[in-house]
C-alpha cells in the first residue's frame, strides 16, 4: 500500500519541479529582458554605470545583447541550459565589477548568479 502511494506521488513531484523550473525560467527571462532591453536601449543609468566600469560603451552594447539572446535561450527549451550557463558567467562578471568598481550592494547579481546556476544545474544535458 505505502509503495503504490510513493509510485503515485512521483510523477506528479516530477510534474512539479517541471512547473516549478518553467516559472524560474520564465522569471529570470523577464528579469534579463528588461535588464538586456535597458542596456541596449542607451537608458541614461545604464551609460553611466558603464562609464564608470571604464571599458567603454561596447561592453554595455555586448553585455545587453548576451543578457537579451541567453533570456530568450531561457525560454526554448533546447538552449534554456545554454542561456543559463552564458546568464550565470555575465552574472560573475557583474559581482566582480560590483566588489572591485562600482561599490554598492551586489546582492541582485548575486540572486540572479544562483537562480540562473539552478536552472543550468536542473536543465543540464543528460
Amino acid at each position: 500500500m505505502v509503495q503504490a502511494a510513493v509510485s503515485e506521488a512521483s510523477p506528479r513531484s516530477g510534474k512539479g519541479l517541471t512547473i516549478t523550473l518553467w516559472a524560474l525560467q520564465i522569471l529570470a527571462a523577464a528579469a534579463f529582458l528588461a535588464s538586456g532591453g535597458s542596456k541596449l536601449a542607451g537608458v541614461p543609468q545604464m551609460v553611466a554605470l558603464f562609464e564608470k566600469i571604464g571599458f567603454g560603451q561596447w561592453f554595455r552594447y555586448l553585455t545587453g545583447l548576451l543578457e537579451v539572446i541567453s533570456a530568450i535561450g531561457l525560454l526554448v527549451p533546447r538552449y534554456a541550459f545554454y542561456g543559463a550557463v552564458l546568464l550565470a558567467t555575465v552574472m560573475v562578471g557583474a559581482i566582480a565589477f560590483h566588489l572591485t568598481v562600482l561599490g554598492g550592494s551586489p546582492a541582485a547579481p548575486i540572486v540572479l548568479l544562483l537562480l540562473t546556476g539552478t536552472i543550468a544545474y536542473l536543465r543540464r544535458p543528460r
